[in-house]
C-alpha cells in the first residue's frame, strides 16, 4: 500500500505561523489603503468587476482560491471509497485547510475592495470515482500554480508579491502531492512537460488564460478586462 508524507500540521495557528501570514494581515489595513476602491463592482453584464492594479490581481487569485477551497470541501465531505481511502482523505483534509486560509488572508487583505463568494459548478466531477476527483484536482492545482507564476509579474508592491509568492510555494507543493499520488505508477510527475518547459521551469499564464481554463467550473460571471497584462 502506498503511503503519503502529510503536508504537515495545517491547524490555522500554526500553518499561519509557518508562513508568517499573521504578518500580512496585521499589515493588511496599511497596505490596502494605498489602492483605489474600484474592486468588487458590477462590471459588463452584471458581471463582478475583479478590479484593476494590485488589487485586481488580488482579487483574482482571491477567486482562484476560492474555487479551490469550495472543491476540496466537496471532496472530504463526501469522500470517494477505494482501498486508499483513509490515506488520500487525509492528505486531501490537510490541502482542504490549507485553502481555507489562504481564502481567508485574501479576504482579510482586501477588506472592502474584496468581490463577493463566488459561485461554482462540479458538476463535471463524479466525487464518489477516485479517478474524476483526482482529476479536477490535478487540472486545478497545475492550474493554480501557472496563474501564481503569471501573476507574478503584474503585482508591483513588493508584499504583495512576498505574500503572493509564500502561498504559491504551497500551491506547488500541493500540486506535487496530487500529481504522485494520482500516477500510481510514476512518481516525479510533478515535474514532467505538462507543467515544467523546456528551460526546467514552473509554466506560468496570464488571468484571460487562467480564467478561460476555469470557466466551466465558476459559475459567477467575471470581469478581467480591467486587470494588467504586463
Amino acid at each position: 500500500m502506498k503511503t503519503f508524507e502529510k503536508p504537515g500540521d495545517v491547524s490555522p495557528v500554526n500553518c499561519l505561523k509557518r508562513r508568517q501570514f499573521l504578518c500580512y494581515i496585521v499589515a493588511s489595513a496599511a497596505l490596502i489603503s494605498s489602492c483605489t476602491k474600484d474592486s468588487g463592482s458590477s462590471g459588463s453584464n452584471n458581471s463582478i468587476d475583479l478590479g484593476s492594479g494590485d488589487v485586481g490581481v488580488l482579487n483574482y487569485l482571491y477567486a482562484l482560491e476560492q474555487l479551490q477551497t469550495s472543491f476540496y470541501i466537496q471532496v472530504v465531505s463526501k469522500p470517494y471509497k477505494n482501498p486508499l481511502a483513509d490515506d488520500e482523505l487525509d492528505l486531501m483534509t490537510n490541502i482542504r485547510d490549507h485553502e481555507i486560509i489562504h481564502r481567508g488572508f485574501y479576504k482579510s487583505l482586501l477588506g472592502t475592495n474584496a468581490i463577493p463568494v463566488l459561485e461554482f459548478d462540479f458538476s463535471s466531477t463524479d466525487f464518489s470515482n477516485r479517478d474524476s476527483v483526482m482529476a479536477t484536482a490535478k487540472t486545478l492545482k497545475d492550474i493554480s500554480v501557472s496563474a501564481y507564476n503569471g501573476a507574478a509579474q503584474l503585482l508591483t508592491n513588493a508584499s504583495y508579491l512576498l505574500a503572493a509568492g509564500k502561498i504559491a510555494s504551497v500551491e506547488a507543493r500541493h500540486a506535487a502531492y496530487i500529481h504522485d499520488v494520482f500516477s500510481d505508477t510514476s512518481y516525479g510527475s510533478f515535474a514532467d512537460n505538462t507543467v515544467v518547459n523546456t528551460d526546467g521551469l514552473d509554466l506560468a499564464a496570464l488571468p484571460d488564460a487562467v480564467l478561460a481554463s476555469v470557466s466551466s467550473y465558476i459559475t459567477s460571471s467575471l470581469d478581467a478586462s480591467h486587470l494588467p497584462t504586463n
